[in-house]
């Protein structure tokens, strides 16, 4: 079964054409569509055994960006398919399910008037990941679809986790609450570690830190998430990017009334403009950041200090709320590729029996390798992640059932 996945956002769809089996899996095609609205959009598609292509062209909308996607696909020279009729179904990326999605969903009018009603919860994602279904539908009017939500997993957190200690009505009114995000990703590594060193996944203690531009780390206990940094959006919890974390909210109150801020002006600067990049000035690369505290800039240093710092906090917190852990991982582009991060977030975590091999750490990037040394009770390891198998595998069960 050929299961087309897309990741849409405001002005981009992300995509990856995947053949799913009953115990196997290939990836066929992956690509991008950029600036979509913006004047000339790009698309760049790679494939095994073609030329990588780069194109441009105007694209209005997501609709129109869909169709292009399936005219490279099944293009003579660069296409991977020969008809957009070997495509038996598509999955779709949801940033936010809130309470009503436990789960991945078919896609049905039922389930989309209830989809609809996330947009408030995720503004910023949700209708673009909405747009990318119904271009589906639009185009390919006949091939199922199914939803996967970043939320989802998080669903099994305990209400003393994922309640705030808010007047309990604008919980009743509009489920103000934690939900955490990243939930494809920390729930497919926390399999795949349980896998890895052989542990059964229903007795493990996982602390999966999911680091890359958006970052979060998740308890998860017996293969359910029991804490996540992330809260009711995406920008609680650790140091990001361009996202602040964890921030007191008098703070946010004072610099609104002193700067003469509005709710979504103060929202840009708490998303956008905060995090690695506000604190060093610089850059909300990790890579910038590396060399420009290797040569002495003194706020590239803290931006690193602090990102590392709420990282070892986190995973402090977590081993106390599950007395204890079995498996740290890291994962996502910086957790998979950055060595001295990990190396740094490792130091000091001997009080809980979790000691890094620093030799085996040094240059490892973007592999699947365990990390533990000799002298360590809890496992250490980087595990490449893959989100967008994730939701061709639920895509996949969802649609072979009906």
């Amino acid at each position: 079964m050929k299961i087309l996945i897309l990741n849409c956002g405001s002005s981009s769809i992300k995509y990856q054409l995947i053949d799913m089996g009953i115990n196997e899996h290939s990836l066929i095609a992956k690509g991008i569509v950029e600036r979509i609205g913006l004047g000339r959009a790009d698309l760049t598609q790679s494939a095994k055994d073609k030329e990588k292509l780069t194109v441009s062209k105007h694209i209005a909308n997501h609709e129109q960006g869909v169709q292009w996607v399936l005219e490279y696909l099944t293009h003579p020279q660069y296409g991977v398919i020969g008809s957009v009729g070997e495509i038996s179904a598509a999955g779709h990326r949801v940033a936010h399910g809130g309470e009503m999605f436990k789960t991945s969903v078919r896609i049905t009018p039922d389930a989309m008037k209830e989809l609809r009603k996330t947009v408030t919860l995720a503004p910023l994602h949700n209708p673009a990941n909405i747009k990318g279904i119904e271009a589906i539908a639009e185009v390919l009017p006949n091939v199922p679809q199914a939803a996967v939500f970043d939320t989802s997993f998080h669903q099994t957190m305990p209400d003393c986790a994922y309640m705030y200690a808010i007047p309990f009505e604008y919980y009743e009114k509009r489920r103000i609450r934690r939900y955490g995000f990243h939930g494809t990703s920390h729930k497919y590594v926390a399999h795949k570690a349980a896998e890895f060193y052989g542990m059964p996944l229903e007795n493990t203690k996982i602390i999966s830190c999911h680091l890359g531009n958006g970052a979060s780390i998740a308890a998860i206990s017996g293969g359910y998430s029991i804490d996540t940094s992330m809260g009711y959006t995406p920008i609680e919890g650790l140091v990001m990017g361009t996202r602040c974390g964890d921030l007191d909210l008098g703070a946010v109150f004072d610099i609104m009334k002193s700067e003469g801020l509005s709710a979504d002006e103060a929202s840009d600067l708490f998303n956008r403009r905060s995090g690695l990049q506000g604190v060093s000035g610089l850059s909300s690369d990790m890579r910038d950041l590396n060399t420009a505290a290797l040569n002495g800039n003194d706020r590239a240093r803290l931006a690193l200090d602090m990102f590392v710092y709420r990282v070892k906090k986190y995973i402090g917190a977590y081993a106390a709320a599950m007395n204890g852990a079995d498996i740290i991982l890291f994962t996502g582009g910086i957790g998979e590729n950055d060595f001295g991060v990990r190396a740094r977030v490792c130091e000091g975590l001997s009080y809980m029996g979790a000691e890094i091999d620093k030799e085996r750490n040094e240059g490892a990037c973007g592999i699947d390798i365990d990390l533990t040394a000799a002298a360590s009770r809890v496992k250490i390891c980087a595990l490449t992640t893959n989100e967008e198998l994730v939701i061709a595998q639920d895509t996949f069960s969802l649609c072979q059932s009906e």
